[in-house]
């Protein structure tokens, strides 16, 4: 089924749709060009003015996402779609915080990239520029609308945001608080917009606007990526399932291990840089799982095992093929009995998303192998995989976490926001 065919039968509300889709677009091509030209100290400001307003409309925002978390419940989303929809004084706090680390990082524009002559005596400068107007279409996560805001002005972009419906109370006001306060600082009005429309055809429509919208970027399941992939006319950068593992190697320190193996799983499972399968070693399997696995069982995870893993684990089922290839978001882990450092690579490559993957040892050959050769957007030795977000990084937030090869991988903020040009400059050249 298209995820964007609607079930509305009028064509005319559908023509409507589309109009008010390019318009908002093309204001957003507009407000881009100025956006472009405010100088950092104005961007920077701006951002701390909208970190301000959220702090000060903590109760507001949370007013408005206990209608979102309502609605939510009624039609029956999981709990973990519920944390993620959740915003709490303490995530308000830190989205507004986010907010400022992003003003205060250095100007991506500003950052120098080359600069050359060439042998005809013409001076040729390499320097970076906004990509223009960045469209995001998420789920969930009402978060990512202040993100996105921040990284996207900061980096002199205009943006387009298309949130779920399920958090379209919570996205609407922060996106007005935010969008007040650039205002205010003298950013260009419809810098950041919202699509309000909850009609899959408001999507369908966005993905239309080559001739305004310079990229895509989606952030949600696999079904969203792939159908936005499929439709948009507009390039798309890509953030699949994330598919991560923990490779618990056999000169692994098995305390060590087992805090980063329980971090990794249960500390936020329905985000995408949560371990979905652990890899453990054959010669520290008895010594490692059980333990782990009661701590795993407290916490409420299900464990599904490989035959090895349930011998050990009587309380695990037996996983299936589909197990190593699904990103749970929940609390479900695979767990899989490996005999050498070579099948542990060789598996994550084969079953993994390139999104984040670790491997704990104290073996520095071994170490640093994993690191050379598993194909992933980040790869850990000694760190859990929680780690893979924009925050963490230094980058103050991410618009997303790209598992795209072109571009951009792993997550994507500021330098990940910009394109560049090159500046030439003769003294009467010519060819």
């Amino acid at each position: 089924m298209n995820d964007f065919v609607s079930t509305a039968d009028t064509a005319t509300s559908g023509e409507a749709i589309e109009r008010e889709i390019t318009a908002l677009c093309q204001r957003a091509k507009r407000a881009g060009r100025g956006t472009a030209r405010l100088g950092d100290r104005t961007r920077a400001a701006a951002l701390e003015q909208a970190a301000g307003r959220l702090r000060r409309e903590s109760a507001r925002i949370q007013s408005e996402n206990a209608r979102d978390l309502e609605a939510g419940r009624a039609a029956g989303l999981s709990g973990a779609l519920i944390d993620r929809l959740t915003l709490t004084p303490e995530r308000i706090e830190a989205m507004a915080e986010g907010l400022t680390v992003v003003a205060g990082l250095p100007d991506p524009l500003a950052e120098p990239i080359a600069r050359w002559e060439v042998p005809s005596g013409l001076d040729i400068e390499q320097v970076r520029i906004p990509i223009g107007v960045v469209g995001v279409i998420y789920e969930s996560r009402p978060n990512v609308t202040a993100d996105v805001a921040a990284l996207c002005l900061k980096s002199g972009n205009a943006v387009v945001l298309k949130g779920g419906k399920e958090a379209l109370h919570s996205n609407s006001v922060i996106a007005d608080l935010v969008s007040d306060e650039l205002e205010k600082a003298g950013v260009p009005e419809h810098a950041l917009q919202l699509v309000r429309s909850t009609d899959r055809r408001a999507t369908e429509a966005l993905l239309g606007q080559e001739a305004y919208v310079d990229v895509i970027v989606p952030r949600g399941g696999p079904g969203l990526v792939r159908a936005v992939a499929e439709h948009s006319s507009i390039p798309v950068i890509k953030h699949y399932e994330g598919l991560c593992h923990t490779y618990v190697d056999a000169q692994a320190d098995l305390a060590v291990a087992e805090e980063i193996a329980f971090n990794a799983k249960v500390q936020r499972p329905g985000v995408c840089n949560a371990m979905e399968t652990l890899l453990v070693h054959g010669e520290v399997a008895a010594a490692f799982l059980p333990s782990v696995a009661a701590r795993l069982r407290a916490a409420g995870v299900e464990l599904r095992g490989c035959e090895q893993a349930c011998r050990l684990l009587p309380e695990a089922i037996a996983a299936t093929e589909d197990d190593w290839r699904t990103e749970y978001l929940d609390v479900i882990l695979a767990i899989k009995v490996v005999g050498t450092l070579d099948e542990a690579i060789d598996f994550i490559n084969e079953h993994g998303s390139g999104h984040s993957d670790a491997i704990v040892t104290t073996n520095e050959e071994s170490a640093e192998r994993f690191l050379r050769e598993v194909d992933s957007a980040t790869v850990y030795t000694n760190a859990s995989t929680r780690f893979t977000d924009g925050f963490e990084f230094g980058f103050g937030a991410e618009v997303g976490i790209s598992t795209n090869r072109l571009h951009a991988r792993g997550p994507m903020g500021l330098r990940e926001l910009t394109t560049y040009k090159y500046l030439v400059r003769g003294n009467g050249h010519v060819r």
